[in-house]
């Protein structure tokens, strides 16, 4: 597929405060987008993943480097002349104006006729699920409603680059979950290259192609969401994306390593050496106990917590490590508790490379 969006040593500086030294939000960004992709920029706060947004759409100038929007250098043009539309936080739709006119603000800005106008904003509505609210008011419509009135406001414009500034972050939970789930079907269905910017793990894994993590204004890592997950390339990777066990263990051969005295599995696609000690990350759901003596090693339940559709426990083991275990389906299969000993094992542990 073609590259439709390209970021090229892209850099934003602020002035430092009280004359000091600049502030660097983003440093040197290299980034290519697929046509039709879904890009999400993930990070905690302050890591630059919203000023990046804003260069992208043209709302702050680049300090230095290139945005490209397939063969056309767009760095330098203003925010109206770089065929983006933004869903924002705050929605931005007009109280003044009902459904089918906020929709339209753009296409009569843009002076499309009025017989166009009314094909693309009628079908745009029907695709949103909007179709028979036209003449509401904002003040009319639920948290959900005026969310689709923002994005189709923004799909109808049908801009090359399509931007999402943490749009659902205004919903309560149950919401958020079933408008991430429309946003990405109507996104896969236009086809339209994307870029959201969210600060919630699960909500960048169930919409992305591709998640870019983002740490001090520059990338740490680039991955599919799965890929990410599983192989994370830092501690600070594995960390931010979920929850992780890390551990400290001995390398005995390609596929096992030594952890506390057990002899666990380790991750066939690491390039490690025999009797290297590395740190490892395994995931709490690929942790497994049982009460039985066997293979693996013998730990102590320290906390059980019932959270509905998993328990979770911290295991600590003979070395004082702490281990959480995530375990299905408690209510069927009964909990462990406190002060129970079990043998831990755990499915492949991915080494880390060491910190820089």
């Amino acid at each position: 597929m073609s590259v439709d969006l390209r970021l090229v040593g892209l850099r934003k500086e602020f002035p430092g405060h009280d004359g000091g030294p600049p502030v660097v939000a983003v440093d040197d960004i290299r980034l290519e987008v697929e046509k039709g992709a879904m890009l999400t920029l993930l990070g905690p706060s302050g890591c630059g993943k919203t000023t990046l947004l804003r260069l992208i759409a043209g709302f702050e100038e680049a300090t230095r480097g290139e945005i490209w929007f397939g063969d056309k250098r767009v760095d330098r043009l203003a925010p109206n002349a770089r065929d983006t539309a933004m869903v924002f936080q705050s929605y931005a739709i007009f109280p003044h104006l009902d459904v089918f006119e906020n929709v339209a603000f753009g296409l009569r800005m843009a002076r499309v006729p009025e017989a166009r106008v009314r094909e693309r904003v009628g079908r745009v509505l029907d695709l949103v699920g909007l179709t028979g609210l036209e003449r509401r008011a904002p003040s009319q419509l639920s948290g959900g409603q005026q969310q689709r009135v923002a994005l189709a406001r923004c799909i109808v414009l049908e801009p090359q680059v399509l931007l999402f500034d943490e749009p659902l972050s205004n919903l309560d939970a149950k919401l958020r979950e079933q408008m991430r789930i429309e946003v990405r079907e109507l996104q896969q269905r236009l086809g339209v290259t994307s870029v959201y910017v969210t600060h919630d793990q699960a909500e960048a894994m169930a919409l992305s192609d591709l998640v870019v993590v983002m740490n001090r204004g520059r990338i740490a890592q680039v991955a599919p969401p799965q890929d990410l997950y599983s192989r994370p390339n830092s501690r600070f990777v594995a960390d931010f994306i979920g929850k992780a066990n890390f551990l400290s263990g001995t390398v005995v051969d390609t596929r096992t390593v030594d952890v506390a005295g057990a002899r666990l599995p380790l991750s066939s696609d690491a390039p490690v050496a025999v009797g290297k000690t590395v740190d490892l990350v395994v995931r709490p759901e690929a942790v497994v106990l049982r009460r039985e003596e066997g293979q693996g090693a013998r730990g102590v339940i320290a906390r059980a917590a019932f959270l509905g559709d998993h328990a979770e426990y911290d295991v600590r083991l003979p070395s004082g490590d702490l281990v959480v275990a995530h375990e299905a389906n408690p209510a069927e299969r009964g909990m462990f508790g406190v002060g129970d000993q079990v043998t831990v094992t755990t499915g492949p542990l991915h080494p880390l490379p060491p910190e820089a």
